[in-house]
């Protein structure tokens, strides 16, 4: 019932954000009286922070038409390139160039789009080949098309750096560390020819004991069975994926929320002021983070009880447990993808040394071909997104790539 609850709530909701939209659009018309003397501009500005707080949101897009390259603008298009009931490998590619080398940004499925990413992929695309792994709405995958685990996401990582082809780098984003980190394991046990020459993990979750944080905590204070029970959910009828078992984004978002609700509430009394003052450019930066902020999807249950289970309780890869369809994944098996891992100071998600740990593991990499970067005053959106991910974090990112390309 939960998710039929929830809809109905998100049903209502959707109307008085309309109406919410209407009356601040009306209160906000230059020919009306109100808009100008009183209260008129205080509660206008009031509806139209809740109209945008309450409105319901789909899957936004990467809106990149274009890059500036050497001066000049060039036209940039999307392209699928492989596709996969859970996921697909899109490809940005620009018109006339070619030759730069290839990079593989992992997203997180982790309850956000891969637009998250959207900033990361803009720094990186003048000077790279740029492709991103796209996960679907688990709501919108019909039951017929199976499950989906932490053992497929590593084989579609396997697979898309296959269809990439030989000498691809790989990016991965906070969650995704961890299978990216197995997939590299096994392609070097393998001497797969289209293994990555580099792994750059950012925020990444690979040793959860180093600096625990709240979500930390959270997965190991509590049973396997409380997550089953309390946190998954079944997809009503009116999707594509009815009947399939998730954990819903709507959750999700609750809790990223509920981890720094003060701060989301000054920001949103911030945009309220500037909305009241007239600074409509200040207020629609903070729509713009939100609208993807709120964009949420659905992951399959049987992912995040694998996840929860592998990667926060039980430890399985820093403790040389963790087994892909059987196959124990060797961590000393990496000898010649050059490793980079980046943290930051401020990171309350994944906390300071948990990704270094991928660093200390890889034993029989070479110490030149391992680097680590810790991005000071830098919290965890910050690692790939805004003015420090553009000017501190993604030159050692281009210099790590060009180094070992």
């Amino acid at each position: 019932m939960l998710y039929n609850m929830y809809e109905m709530q998100r049903s209502m909701l959707a109307g008085a954000s309309a109406m919410a939209g209407w009356s601040a659009e009306l209160l906000q018309n230059p020919v009306n009286p109100f808009a100008y003397m009183g209260m008129g501009p205080i509660v206008a500005s009031a509806l139209d922070v809740f109209s945008h707080a309450s409105a319901p949101r789909g899957k936004p897009v990467f809106g990149i038409e274009s890059v500036e390259l050497d001066c000049e603008t060039v036209p940039v298009s999307i392209e699928i390139e492989a596709r996969k009931p859970f996921g697909q490998l899109k490809h940005f590619v620009k018109d006339g160039v070619s030759g730069q080398p290839k990079l593989l940004i992992v997203a997180p499925m982790s309850g956000h789009y891969a637009t998250l990413l959207r900033g990361t992929v803009e720094r990186m695309l003048p000077s790279h080949d740029v492709w991103i792994t796209d996960w679907r709405d688990a709501k919108t995958v019909p039951l017929a098309n199976g499950h989906f685990d932490l053992d497929d996401y590593i084989d579609y990582l396997i697979e898309f750096l296959e269809h990439i082809g030989p000498g691809a780098h790989m990016l991965a984003v906070c969650q995704p560390s961890v299978p990216c980190y197995a997939a590299a394991a096994l392609m070097s046990t393998d001497k797969h020819p289209d293994r990555p020459r580099t792994l750059t993990m950012m925020g990444g979750p690979i040793d959860t004991r180093e600096a625990p944080t709240s979500v930390n905590t959270l997965a190991t204070q509590r049973p396997h069975a409380w997550f089953e029970q309390n946190v998954i959910a079944t997809v009503p009828l009116y999707y594509q994926g009815a009947g399939r078992q998730v954990y819903p984004g709507f959750l999700q978002l609750a809790g990223f929320m509920s981890m720094n609700l003060g701060n989301h509430m000054i920001t949103h009394w911030e945009m309220f002021k500037h909305l009241v003052e007239g600074d409509g450019d200040s207020a629609d930066a903070t729509k713009d983070f939100y609208d993807e902020y709120r964009s949420t999807c659905d992951m399959t249950a049987e992912f995040y009880l694998q996840t929860i289970d592998v990667v926060f309780q039980n430890h399985l890869l820093p403790k040389g447990e963790f087994r892909h369809r059987g196959n124990l994944i060797d961590p000393s098996a990496i000898t010649d993808i050059a490793m980079l891992a980046i943290e930051g100071e401020r990171d309350d998600i994944s906390g300071l040394g948990q990704t270094k740990a991928a660093l200390k593991l890889s034993s029989k990499l070479p110490k030149k071909k391992k680097k680590y970067h810790m991005a000071e005053e830098v919290g965890h959106y910050g690692i790939f997104h805004g003015r420090k991910w553009r000017e501190r974090i993604a030159p050692v990112v281009e210099d790590w790539i060009a180094t070992h390309d």
